[in-house]
């Protein structure tokens, strides 16, 4: 008898404890959501961060305060986003830089993809353009090729750092086309786009989001496109695959993340917010016009993904040779 009172009463204990929590997920969100961005503001992800996830903040109901918090590539951003509190008023942007390339290219990243973060939802997939500067007397793929191959190390290609989307990209076509270019790493993908544009770099592969409206505008000229298909509004540039190089194809992504512990019914909250949000017609087309797809998913995808391009891109950093203490 006095154990099933003291079950009881445990059990009693238990429940007190329990309703609390079980109502803030009721009413989550009832305050503004911190979304950390771990890029600098104005750059290419943190200007996607804003296109995208000042519409799912809309469906929320409640502002996104967004904190970019730079450095070392994404990882500074990461670690505190990982420390905070699971309650769902701190989410993390992330990508494939900072959940697939990271973990490979830093010996110390200082936080795991997979065990300290629980996956929301991908926002978007995003091709990358190959990008030549004004003047270089190429019109299309093969002749770059052929350029680069007349006088190997003779001309140079930019990223916005080592182990970034931009750079891996850049040793993947050196790689596949069997060409020496020597790479000239910056400290993000606008002063590297800056100097291409100024004659003081040779190429790129950037994602479309960044040298989409520097094509536009006539400031550098785009030679294809990384994705499996051609991009609705620039349905004219070949994909790297119909431009002769078999198999190419690259994508860079973005998702939002919520630390570990983060309560299933907050996660699925957000994650049918992100839904609703992509599914707007005018969304979409602001983010057509930058070249980037709506791609949304559910947490369990998200999960398995980030695994998959976790070996994919750590194998990329481990060919380029790329390491950072």
């Amino acid at each position: 008898m006095r154990v099933s009172r003291r079950r009881m009463v445990m059990g009693l204990a238990g429940s007190a404890l329990a309703l609390p929590a079980l109502a803030q997920t009721e009413t989550y969100p009832n305050k503004p959501i911190r979304i950390i961005v771990p890029f600098a503001p104005g750059g290419g992800g943190d200007n996607q961060a804003r296109l995208i996830l000042t519409r799912v903040s809309q469906e929320l109901g409640q502002p996104f305060v967004f904190d970019n918090i730079v450095g070392a590539g994404g990882n500074l951003g990461c670690q505190q986003a990982a420390r905070a509190a699971a309650d769902g008023y701190t989410l993390l942007y992330g990508t494939n830089g900072t959940h697939g390339i990271n973990h490979a290219l830093y010996k110390n990243p200082g936080f795991n993809p997979k065990k300290d973060f629980q996956a929301i939802g991908r926002l978007s997939s995003l091709a990358a353009m190959l990008v030549v500067r004004p003047g270089l007397p190429v019109n299309n793929v093969a002749d770059l090729v052929k350029l680069l191959k007349a006088k190997p190390g003779a001309y140079s290609f930019g990223s916005a750092g080592y182990g970034t989307t931009s750079h891996l990209t850049g040793e993947m076509f050196k790689a596949q086309a069997g060409l020496f270019a020597v790479h000239v790493p910056y400290r993000g993908g606008a002063p590297a786009l800056i100097d291409l544009m100024g004659g003081r770099l040779d190429f790129m592969i950037d994602v479309a989001a960044n040298t989409a409206p520097q094509v536009q505008g006539g400031r550098v000229k785009a030679l294809a496109v990384t994705s499996a298909q051609r991009l609705p509004n620039f349905a004219d540039l070949p994909t790297m695959i119909e431009a002769g190089l078999p198999g190419f194809q690259v994508t860079a992504w973005d998702a939002l993340f919520a630390p570990a512990g983060t309560p299933v019914a907050i996660v699925d909250k957000v994650n049918a917010a992100i839904r609703k949000a992509l599914a707007d017609p005018e969304l979409r087309k602001q983010m057509t016009a930058r070249g980037v797809e709506a791609y949304p998913s559910s947490p369990v995808e998200l999960t398995q993904f980030v695994s998959t391009e976790m070996d994919k891109w750590g194998a990329a950093v481990k060919r380029s040779g790329a390491t950072i203490d």
